[in-house]
């Protein structure tokens, strides 16, 4: 079992549209997939046409495994589950935080979901907290959208430092490049400048695209829906880089 992180410490730079891409992408190459929606906001689970999650019983590491469990949902597509998220979700850390090892605590639950799924593609919200760092040590892989701009460069900026304080293995951290308009200057450059400092950048480009923005009044992945138009080619794209450096073929 894989697990393949979709995270930023910054907001709307393209973090759920690459989970519910991605995790389509899984299934319809015939990987068992669970998409786990740890935003408080739920808009990954939204896409899928799917409510918020019952409210989880989080006292300790069985009760979290069961909560969560009790929650998964079969999508409108073969072999994706999803689980919703819920307001709750924000005290995430405040239950962490009460149980031994915390730091370590969700990798422990989600291999209760080893038997079943080949990979679990986890959502995150945009911040750094204790559920955070059991999302870094959880995962086999952290896919990071980084729009390039002088802001989204420092926020990545900031996460791999705090990968190197905290003795972290910064090589399963994979920057890519989204919601880019060439015919900025900026983009540009920093197209060309910043993924040389960092090795295990991903060399497919989203661009900016208004059908990315219509997954809302879709419902449903992007490349469900408007499998030729050029985000969707791209998503497709960097979904198969990401797979060819992070998921076992079944």
């Amino acid at each position: 079992m894989n697990i393949i992180s979709s995270y930023s410490i910054k907001g709307g730079v393209g973090k759920t549209a690459l989970a519910v891409n991605l995790a389509y992408a899984l299934c319809e190459s015939g990987h068992r997939t669970l998409l786990i929606d740890l935003d408080p906001q739920g808009a990954a689970a939204f896409y899928f046409r799917m409510g918020s999650a019952k409210k989880l019983r989080m006292q300790d590491t069985d009760a979290l495994a069961d909560g969560l469990r009790s929650n998964i949902r079969e999508s409108d597509f073969p072999e994706l589950d999803i689980i919703p998220s819920n307001l709750a979700y924000r005290n995430f850390d405040i239950v962490l935080d009460s149980m031994s090892k915390s730091r370590k605590r969700l990798r422990k639950v989600l291999e209760e979901f080893k038997p079943e799924y080949d990979a679990i593609v986890l959502d995150c919200p945009p911040n750094i907290t204790l559920l955070s760092e059991n999302v870094f040590r959880a995962s086999d892989a952290i896919v990071v959208p980084v729009i390039p701009t002088v802001l989204s460069q420092r926020t990545l900026e900031q996460l791999t430092s705090f990968f190197h304080d905290e003795e972290l293995p910064g090589d399963i951290l994979r920057p890519f490049f989204s919601m880019v308009q060439k015919r900025n200057r900026m983009h540009r450059d920093i197209m060309a400048e910043l993924p040389l400092s960092y090795p295990g950048f991903l060399k497919t480009v989203i661009p900016f695209s208004v059908d990315v923005e219509k997954m809302g009044l879709h419902r449903m992945p992007l490349l469900a829906y408007a499998t030729k138009s050029e985000a969707a080619l791209a998503y497709r794209a960097l979904c198969n880089e990401i797979l060819g450096k992070a998921v076992t073929q079944p």
